[in-house]
């Protein structure tokens, strides 16, 4: 329990380091500029392809176990929407990130502890933790959400395609559905759970990194455990966001 609550403090403390002390403006700029391509655009392509082809079977999945007359076929679009927009689009891609991001974060910082590279910027009077993590955690609040309205665009599509071409029910019906009582704060919702899952990505991966000890195993060992902790961290506050937000 001590060693628990030992990292957590520890965690705070470099989270607030990390907000403190910057170097001029324009080097951050440039900083968060290169993260937003390594995190963001990186993650594009896999991110895209997982969205289309889990809205497609979220889509069949629902026309396919509608048996009732009763029930109207404009409930695939409706449902799909919904699933991909609450859930699939803001928690799944934030889990899939915290295997690709989280891992190369920490594996990045853990390789410049473990070179001394981080002990080199101390010497120089730069706050290293400043320098090394705040850009990494700018920019994944800027491109989170952005990569879950892009997940969101493509889901729905991925649904209305593989309906359409299935021939299980028409595109009209599909879009009036995925159009139907739309609720723009789920909109919302959907976007504040991808910022506060950025966050928790890149400040909980930088943390296994930056106080790695040892050698290039224990680098391993800390991207193993920056993926483990940042997703059990995105579902503890999944659970607390939509208590908070929607009931």
């Amino acid at each position: 329990m001590l060693k628990y609550l030992d990292n957590f403090g520890r965690y705070c403390l470099l989270v607030i380091r990390s907000f403190s002390k910057s170097p001029k403006a324009s080097i951050m700029r440039e900083l968060i500029v290169r993260e937003l391509d390594n995190l963001g655009i990186g993650s594009l392509y896999i991110v895209s392809i997982i969205s289309f082809f889990m809205g497609a079977v979220a889509a069949i999945q629902l026309a396919a176990n509608i048996d009732s007359p009763l029930i109207p076929m404009s409930t695939v679009g409706y449902g799909t929407r919904e699933t991909i927009i609450l859930e699939f689009s803001p928690t799944v891609i934030a889990l899939i990130l915290a295997g690709k991001v989280g891992s190369n974060i920490a594996s990045e910082i853990g390789t410049m502890r473990v070179t001394e590279q981080i002990d080199a910027l101390e010497i120089m009077g730069v706050n290293s933790a400043n320098y090394l993590i705040f850009p990494k955690i700018i920019a994944s609040l800027i491109i989170n959400p952005i990569l879950t309205v892009i997940s969101m665009i493509l889901g729905i599509y991925g649904g209305y395609l593989a309906c359409t071409t299935t021939g299980l029910i028409d595109g009209t019906t599909y879009l009036y559905g995925a159009t139907m009582d739309f609720k723009t704060f789920h909109f919302i919702y959907a976007l504040i759970k991808s910022a506060v899952f950025a966050f928790v990505i890149a400040s909980v991966s930088a943390f296994r990194g930056y106080y790695v000890e040892g050698g290039s195993q224990e680098v391993g060992k800390a991207s193993t455990k920056a993926v483990v902790n940042s997703s059990i961290s995105i579902l503890l506050w999944n659970f607390i966001l939509t208590r908070l937000l929607l009931l």
